[in-house]
């Protein structure tokens, strides 16, 4: 059953936002209003555009991406409408990234909604933590502050402890400095 989702925007052609080139879904509406936000537009709650689950699905699939971002403003805020777009993706062998200002300890326990856990089981890699301005650089991979983890998930599932995205699991090697 489709769902709406408040959206402040998508790109089908992020190269920032995780590992190749990928589909990002810019959600709208984010409690956290982090000092130097990079989205600070994607705050207000009531801002963006409504678009169907099943719309946004139809245009990731006609992009010919295979790997989307789930990034805002906070996905987890609309953590039952993302769970929906999610499985259809892992249903076509997506490979799944989901950016939140929420740690994971707080995500897994179910904060912010009983459903986190759930979105969070559909994704590959999550980038935690609010973004903090002070710990900023432009040096830094998949993240804007160094308080942010960049999660591998799958092998959290599998090992039982959080374990962090490893760079040489892309099969290539990627300066530190990059």
């Amino acid at each position: 059953m489709t769902k709406l989702l408040r959206l402040y925007g998508v790109v089908d052609d992020s190269i920032v936002d995780g590992v190749d080139l990928r589909y990002g879904v810019f959600v709208q509406g984010c409690p956290h209003h982090c000092p130097g936000c990079h989205n600070k537009d994607s705050q207000a709650l009531d801002g963006g555009y409504l678009r169907s689950t099943d719309d946004v699905l139809s245009d990731i699939i006609a992009s010919h991406r295979r790997n989307v971002t789930f990034s805002g403003g906070e996905p987890f805020e609309q953590a039952e409408a993302l769970i929906d777009l999610a499985c259809e993706l892992k249903k076509r062998d997506f490979n799944l990234w989901i950016y939140s200002g929420y740690r994971y300890e707080d995500l897994v326990a179910g904060h912010p909604s009983s459903c986190a856990p759930q979105l969070l089981e559909l994704c590959d890699v999550l980038v935690d933590g609010p973004f903090v301005e002070s710990l900023h650089s432009y040096d830094l991979m998949w993240k804007g502050s160094s308080n942010q983890r960049v999660i591998d998930l799958n092998k959290t599932r599998e090992r039982g402890v959080i374990t962090l995205f490893e760079q040489d699991d892309l099969g290539f090697e990627i300066p530190d400095s990059w």
